[in-house]
């Protein structure tokens, strides 16, 4: 049963990454990474269940978090430009350095 459930998670993988590669948008293809590290997670966690080690958990869990973190940056960096907080023209406190 659970080898059925790791071939379903490569062919929802390899799909990811298809769609990723052929995405017409920029937002289709971070989508398409998102879902491959959340397949990636599912992944992690099935494997462990599999070869009997539960501390494999939190290394899926690890993996969620910087999927979660690594897919907002790349949003904001595509939307903003940037990832950090300029100085803006704004405060003339600041320009007075």
């Amino acid at each position: 049963m659970f080898a059925i459930a790791t071939l379903a998670l490569f062919v929802v993988m390899s799909l990811a990454l298809l769609r990723g590669l052929i995405g017409p948008s920029i937002y289709d293809r971070v989508l398409a990474l998102n879902s491959f590290g959340t397949a990636t997670v599912l992944f992690i966690a099935v494997l462990g269940f599999l070869s009997g080690r539960p501390d494999f958990m939190d290394l899926a869990m690890l993996y969620a978090l910087i999927n979660f973190i690594g897919t907002l940056a790349v949003l904001k960096f595509f939307q903003f430009g940037s990832l950090g907080d300029t100085a803006t023209d704004d405060n003339p406190e600041e320009q007075q350095n």
